[in-house]
């Protein structure tokens, strides 16, 4: 039957796009790239593995042509998507509008030659009134757009493939995920975090006071803080110099210490505190732009905790169901459909007073600007209210978040009043500040680093009393209060986007994979909602800001991005560039050749720090450190000792030092058994252990120590506790026994069934593991059990003989479905789940893993059992 073939880029996007087509339209995904520059030696055709630029993939010597291939797991759907274009009159390539969208349609293109009439159809948002107008306006692949994505490629692969290899020779070849990579815009970004982590250990920390004091009139109090004392400013936190910590340059303020400030209290005793003067200002708040790519991750970031790559795999998610338009944009424009849909959601939901004047548009400020026209917004001509909608958890957080932001934009401006009051005490002026809100406007809907804008229009409202100037105030209470001046906070994700984005550097739209990267590399590692650096990191810049210094620059990598945006619009030839980037007097393949040779490895194995007696040595397996210690005569030896992962370059002080290299720490004897109780350091952190490490007494017992637990403040009580895990509770009615034990993901307990089977769960915020007993274990042991991302684990059929991992069915976001280990199985919704067996889920196993890269022994197991199956189906 003659039908048009539609190709996106996923499932989700062809089930949504497939409601809004003709019948005779058959749609089809991709799955995202169907060819790529090949990823190991493997994939390179044996034609051209005798060729020294073939681990390039792309053919430095004739005009840099890429070798593309495609990969085994997409070699199926290729064929699907050819078998499916025999039968079609007309080709629609209906991948996302931006550049790497525009190449996915190119390599269709190129891998497809189809002999049907083909066309480009973009929209920025998948509802019927968008796809009927992309249908209308189909057009030509766009040439420039898909050079420019190809060049970026290139250049990538160019330079990771060159720098990699030497990272490799001269700093460490980790296994796994944790090999050393080096990139465009990673190792710059690498080098931000290096820097600031640099800043923190230079901080020199100081210490200052201020005085505080709660005043009252007509039985309103208020807070007031010493501002001078004789004409001289008192000094604050702003007054100190972040990267020193010590006042700035040309600063004359005065600083308090703690005798000083507190005989500075006590004259204040028999003085009066009277209002010298009162300064209102009308002020006016506008509402920001609607959400671009980048300004989304932060505030998805700020106030909904999630990581760069949650928040795009979230709004990807949300555009291809239809919920938001196109998730990749610079642009902070808004359609004239969008306007509408905003102010009518103003008009019924807050009320006609809460519109802004006239329509609202914004101009960006981004210095490259993606292709996508229109900033991200909720889709189609009425925007869905959040409550309305089906979606839960994220995706309904995100949608919320941005619903309100667009919404916001199109409401009235806030109208405050700002009051700042001065009081005189003796030769001292104290100061006060007030806020009003006179008028909410867009405040109702939306404030930024805020969850709930009620809550936070009462938090921004400081009220004061109507204060007179010339009146006598009444004393609460006044104190002296210490302050230390704090380092330079470390780049959180979106602090990090933000400087990126600031810089030009790099595409917000690949913003999420870079820090991905950077986290799974080992060059950084999520602290406390920041990205704190590594020692590998360490190691690694300084070998590129010695030898390729201009590669971690972040001007010249914004001056590389520029390039690449002008070869997008045509005003740049992609070859000749290229040609100078790699192959000309200073390109990289002859930087690469004459300095590889030259870079001593060792100097860069090593990390010093110059305030610290000993090095931190990068090896294969992780850095730990070299230095001296004392022994037991008072001589100074030679001493290694493991580094704890989790700690920070920036936190490395000399009393970790002393503890790490010191070896174990004697804390006092077990009264039970007699033996001593260590504490010792461990590369997966500090650890407690009972008895020496002697061979005819097996392996002593031991015990991590919770990260609340501060090494300086462990006792010997405290540390006999943590080995007194596992707690064995009692036997379960069911047979087996219950224990109680702590674990890397927190304090559970394991129902130990069997030899062969068992059952964790994780214990709640209210539970203490050294005090559960029985009854609570059972409670818990009774309640529904979720899986690692908290679904509900339907059934359990636990592990066969051959197979490590369970098999189990839960109940997910998108249905029930069939898990072992890494491999899920969506279920039919019509699946019984009273006859469902374990031989039923090895059936739908084995289909799954056919076209996947798993071990072959694992088939072959799922392959027997199914034969079992049907064997006993036949008898």
């Amino acid at each position: 039957m003659d039908h048009t073939l539609v190709i996106v880029e996923s499932p989700t996007k062809a089930k949504t796009i497939r409601r809004f087509l003709p019948p005779n339209y058959q749609v089809l995904a991709s799955m995202g790239h169907v060819r790529d520059l090949p990823k190991g030696a493997a994939e390179i055709p044996a034609s051209l593995k005798k060729e020294k630029w073939s681990k390039l993939g792309v053919n430095t010597q004739e005009n840099f042509e890429p070798i593309y291939v495609i990969p085994k797991d997409k070699k199926k759907i290729v064929k699907e998507i050819k078998d499916a274009l025999k039968g079609a009159t007309e080709l629609l390539l209906a991948t996302d509008e931006d550049r790497e969208g525009e190449s996915i349609s190119w390599h269709l293109m190129n891998i497809l030659k189809p002999k049907i009439p083909t066309k480009r159809m973009v929209f920025h948002e998948i509802t019927k009134t968008a796809i009927k107008k992309a249908l209308d306006q189909t057009r030509e692949i766009d040439m420039e757009l898909v050079q420019a994505q190809e060049t970026r490629r290139i250049l990538d692969r160019l330079v990771g493939y060159e720098l990699s290899p030497l990272l490799w020779k001269k700093v460490a070849r980790f296994k796994g995920a944790k090999i050393l990579s080096a990139g465009r815009v990673q190792s710059v970004s690498v080098r931000l975090l290096v820097n600031k982590e640099k800043e923190r250990r230079s901080f020199k920390k100081s210490s200052y006071w201020d005085l505080k004091a709660i005043l009252s009139q007509d039985n309103i109090s208020f807070e007031t803080k010493l501002f001078s004392f004789d004409n001289q400013k008192i000094a604050s936190g702003s007054d100190f110099d972040e990267k020193t910590g010590n006042l700035k340059k040309g600063n004359k303020s005065l600083i308090l210490n703690e005798n000083s400030a507190k005989t500075l209290l006590d004259s204040f005793l028999k003085e009066n505190w009277r209002v010298a003067n009162i300064e209102k200002k009308p002020s006016i708040r506008k509402p920001v732009a609607p959400f671009t790519t980048s300004t989304l991750q932060q505030e998805a970031n700020r106030k909904l905790r999630l990581s760069t790559r949650e928040t795009m795999r979230c709004a990807q998610g949300l555009y291809e169901r239809g919920f938001i338009t196109y998730m990749r944009t610079d642009s902070v424009h808004l359609s004239e459909q969008a306007i509408r849909a905003s102010r009518e959601c103003v008009k019924k939901k807050y009320g006609k007073e809460y519109l802004s004047f006239e329509p609202r548009q914004f101009n960006s400020k981004s210095r490259n600007a993606q292709e996508a026209h229109e900033a991200i917004r909720p889709a189609g001509e009425e925007f869905k209210i959040p409550s309305e909608t089906e979606l839960n958890g994220r995706d309904l957080s995100l949608y919320e978040l941005i619903w309100k932001r667009t919404v916001a934009s199109q409401m009235a401006e806030a109208k405050l009043t700002m009051i700042n009051v001065e009081i005189s005490v003796g030769n001292a002026i104290f100061k006060s500040s007030g806020k009003i809100i006179d008028f909410p406007g867009f405040f109702r809907a939306y404030v930024e680093g805020s969850d709930d804008p009620s809550l936070a229009l009462e938090q921004q409202e400081v009220i004061l009393p109507n204060l007179i100037k010339g009146s006598n105030l009444e004393v609460i209470s006044k104190e002296a209060i210490p302050h230390e001046t704090k380092p330079p906070a470390r780049y959180s994700e979106a602090a990090l986007v933000k400087v990126l984005e600031k810089e030009g550097i790099g595409r917000p739209s690949t913003y999420s994979s870079i820090i991905g990267t950077i986290v799974d590399r080992g060059y950084a590692q999520l602290s406390s909602n920041t990205l704190a650096p590594t020692f590998t990191a360490f190691a690694v810049t300084a070998l590129l800001e010695e030898h390729f210094p201009e590669l971690v620059d972040t001007t010249f990598t914004a001056k590389m991005e520029s390039s690449l945006d002008e070869i997008s619009s045509g005003n740049l030839e992609w070859l000749p560039y290229l040609e100078t980037f790699y192959k000309g007097k200073n390109g990289l393949k002859s930087k690469v050749e004459k300095r590889e040779d030259d870079i001593d490895g060792k100097a860069y194995r090593q990390v010093d720090f110059e305030d610290l007696p000993c090095v931190v040595k990068i090896g294969s397996n992780g850095p730990w450190l070299e230095g001296v210690k004392i022994d037991e005569s008072g001589k100074e030896i030679q001493a290694k000792g493991n580094l704890p992962m989790d700690i920070i370059p920036g936190d490395l002080d000399k009393k970790k030092v002393d503890q790490i290299l010191s070896g174990p720490s004697d804390l006092g004897l077990d009264p039970k058994t007699g033996e001593k109780v260590f504490l010792r350091f461990g590369p997966w952190g500090p650890y407690v252990q009972l008895g020496n490490n002697e061979e005819n007494k097996g392996k002593p017992r031991t015990a991590s120590l919770p990260k609340e637990l501060k090494t300086d403040d462990l006792t010997l009580e405290q540390a006999l506790k943590l080995l007194s895990l596992p707690k064995l509770l009692g036997v379960h009615p069911d047979g087996g026994v219950i224990e109680a034990d702590r674990g890397p993901f927190g304090p559970y307990i394991k129902w130990i069934k069997n030899e062969n089977d068992s059952e964790n769960r994780s214990l709640k915020k209210e539970d203490d593991v050294f005090k559960i007993d029985l009854n609570r274990a059972l409670e818990i042991l009774a309640m529904p059990k979720l899986g690692r991302g908290g679904q509900e684990i339907i059934k359990d059929f636990g592990k066969t003989k051959e197979l490590d991992d369970k098999i189990q069915i839960l109940n997910g976001r998108y249905g029930l479905y069939v898990k072992c280990g890494k491999i899920n199985v969506s279920l039919p919704k019509d699946t019984d789940l009273e006859k469902f067996t374990i031989d039923d889920a090895l059936i739908l196993l084995d289909e799954k893993m056919k076209d996947k890269k798993v071990p072959a022994f694992k088939k072959n197991i799922v392959n027997k059992k199914k034969t079992s199956k049907n064997k006993k189906s036949k008898k």
